[in-house]
């Protein structure tokens, strides 16, 4: 089955052609698409985006970019809403939560510590809970680790994942599979590239970004790869560059990645369970 794990398809990018955009990945053969909030903001959006869209499901969470401006009060709204949604077969995991060290405004001491207050403060939720996480690990593996381990039981995705191979392994072990997709179609990362041939497709899963991160070829030469919208249509040529990859038939990428998601999402097999998927 091919599914979408990690799609903002309610950002502002997606605004003029929603509609289009999902029938475009309908007709690409995705049957499923994970919707991440990013904030208090979103969390409406992000769900009634999911629901338009055959098969979308969503995720709750305050993504770490916005947590300079978020404090107790958003912790508190986040479980609120959490509650009221436990009953809703479309809610499937707590994300996207995590760390970035990337952007050097939350490098710094406070805001450092800031974000891995709400982290840690987002997995305690997701332990409480019996939620899966969708984790944001940009140049933040180890720390994302630390705080994970601290929590047994909570698993789910390491999103765009771009660490090492022995980092790699430490998530798995913690009951995450590790999430791919369109850096890895770049020749150039390599890194990337060489887990994807290694790694077990039982820990692999498939998804966009979108509409950032777009695939290799979406992206013509000298142009930014910032100023590229990604679409969920390209995750069934993610699957075939995996294949290419692996030299592994397409169809096989698919199932087992998609068997994947389903095994670390839970909520995500019995919602898609129940539509006969």
């Amino acid at each position: 089955m091919l599914i979408d794990t990690h799609c903002h398809l309610d950002a502002p990018e997606f605004a003029q052609d929603r509609e289009q955009v999902i029938e475009r990945a309908r007709a690409a053969g995705v049957c499923s698409i994970v919707v991440p909030s990013v904030g208090v903001f979103d969390f409406q959006a992000a769900r009634e985006t999911a629901m338009a869209a055959p098969g979308g499901v969503y995720a709750l969470g305050i993504h770490p970019l916005f947590t300079p401006k978020a404090g107790a009060a958003d912790l508190e709204a986040l479980e609120q809403e959490i509650q009221r949604r436990l009953d809703d077969p479309r809610f499937v995991a707590l994300g996207e939560i995590g760390l970035d060290y990337f952007v050097p405004e939350l490098k710094a001491d406070q805001a450092s510590r800031h974000q891995e207050w709400l982290y840690e403060a987002q997995l305690a939720m997701a332990q409480h809970y019996g939620l899966p996480v969708l984790l944001h690990v940009r140049r933040s593996q180890d720390r994302v680790l630390k705080y994970l381990r601290q929590f047994p039981g909570v698993g789910g995705i390491a999103h765009a994942f771009n660490g090492s191979e022995q980092q790699a392994q430490m998530f798995v072990r913690q009951g995450c599979a590790l999430g791919f997709g369109g850096a890895m179609t770049f020749g150039r990362a390599k890194q990337i590239r060489r887990l994807a041939q290694d790694m077990s497709l039982a820990d692999m899963v498939l998804e966009t970004d979108a509409p950032d991160l777009a695939p290799s070829w979406l992206v013509e030469p000298g142009t930014p790869l910032a100023s590229v919208r990604n679409e969920p249509a390209e995750v069934k040529g993610i699957a075939a560059s995996l294949a290419q990859l692996r030299e592994m038939d397409v169809a096989d990428v698919i199932a087992q990645t998609g068997a994947t998601a389903r095994r670390v999402l839970p909520r995500l097999d019995a919602f898609l369970a129940s539509q006969g998927l």
